[in-house]
């Protein structure tokens, strides 16, 4: 049978894994016994979850973040070579997808490993799914500058991009910074333009909400601080 690199998604949040997992992932979680993950302690706590019965010091953990040199990352697929499955964890939600993971994907591919992606929530694709925007035609643009000018600028291409090729654009913020980045777009955007705000998808406290950028001027507006959000302008 041949070994794989098995992409497993996390949960957008404290919440339930059997709510957002399917138990085929369990299946799969508990047979690995290397670990590609960005941060150990909270890939540890996810194990833990997952199953509690799954005995954490008989695992090996490759720490992989902006930190890690290339020379490390280079290393990390050994056990992989060596005829054991390996597993990468994100931080949230799916690896390799606005991940790090994509570089240890991209060295598997070089080296034509198997590569195998498990289902799993992308608050990308939900807040998407939920927005009631193009879904044929989309594009995820990440992190926006932090420069206000610069910013401004960008969301300005978005919003122009949005409508004349008639396609969705996605974006993301560092949480602490969502409240700021809201009141731009509305300062920014033409008052037709349409925003969708999507945050703690899959949670209890899940927000999604599509309005006209002057539906929104004239509502109250979400406490989005330290709230994981997805931000789509069409």
């Amino acid at each position: 049978m041949e070994h794989a690199l098995y992409l497993i998604p996390n949960t957008l949040g404290e919440c339930e894994t059997s709510n957002v997992l399917p138990a085929i992932n369990i299946d799969i979680i508990r047979k690995i016994k290397h670990f590609i993950v960005e941060d150990v302690r909270t890939a540890r706590r996810f194990l833990k979850k997952v199953d509690s019965n799954i005995n954490i010091d008989e695992l090996q953990f490759y720490t992989l973040n902006k930190h890690t040199s290339p020379n490390d990352l280079s290393s990390y697929l050994e056990p992989l070579e060596k005829g054991f499955d390996m597993g990468v964890i994100s931080e949230a939600g799916c690896p390799a997808i606005a991940d790090p993971g994509a570089e240890v994907v991209k060295i598997a591919q070089t080296k034509n490993l198997k590569v195998v992606p498990l289902v799993g929530p992308s608050s990308i694709l939900l807040g998407l799914m939920a927005s009631g925007f193009n879904g044929q035609s989309f594009a995820f643009v990440g992190y926006l500058p932090i420069q206000g000018n610069e910013r401004t600028q960008r969301i300005k291409q978005l919003e122009k991009r949005a409508k004349t090729e008639n396609q969705s654009q996605i974006f993301i913020e560092t949480p602490y910074r969502n409240q700021k980045l809201l009141s731009e777009i509305l300062s920014t955007c033409q008052g037709n333009t349409k925003l969708c705000i999507a945050c703690d998808i899959t949670l209890e406290s899940e927000y999604i909400k599509t309005k006209s950028i002057n539906e929104w001027k004239k509502s109250a507006l979400p406490d989005l601080n330290k709230r994981p959000s997805i931000f789509i302008l069409y």
